[in-house]
């Protein structure tokens, strides 16, 4: 059984280098790019005992206070099961505490601890020289260029 597959001889084909033109070349890049970019953060971070995954929820509870863990996995892209995976990992490393939610006896919101502030605090210092790293390529004002449009991208709304 064959697919039905249209033959456009002018469409290029994806190849994920440099220059591609192919409908798939933004994607291909952002996702090279965030490679380099986890890579480089979870250095960073590895020694401080954390992963990206519980930074991303540490950066939630810092910016929005105690939150939901439903709200918590809709903000960090996780599902229900993942969620729940990172802040038993957060509480267990005493960075984070459950709480009841008044009200709610089934819900739960998920808090920072001030253990949680002290590492997110030292995970920005411990990831100063490798975000450096990564700007090295740019020239002079491209890493604001490229910030600028990274966030037009991820937040088209605004």
């Amino acid at each position: 059984m064959t697919a039905d597959v249209p033959h456009a001889t002018t469409a290029s084909r994806a190849t994920d280098r440099p220059g591609d033109t192919s409908p798939f070349a933004l994607g291909l890049l952002l996702r090279r790019a965030h490679w380099r970019a986890h890579t480089a953060m979870t250095e960073a971070l590895r020694p401080l005992g954390i992963e990206l995954r519980h930074f991303s929820v540490l950066i939630v509870l810092v910016n929005r206070g105690p939150t939901v863990q439903r709200d918590l996995a809709a903000a960090t892209g996780t599902d229900k099961a993942g969620i729940m995976r990172v802040v038993d990992d957060l509480e267990r490393k005493g960075l984070a505490v459950r709480k009841a939610v008044p009200g709610d006896r089934r819900v739960r919101q998920v808090e920072i601890t001030p253990q949680g502030v002290e590492l997110f605090d030292a995970a920005h210092a411990a990831a100063e020289r490798p975000a450096e790293g990564l700007a090295a390529v740019l020239g002079p004002g491209d890493t604001e260029q490229l910030s600028a449009l990274l966030t037009r991208f991820a937040h088209p709304e605004g």
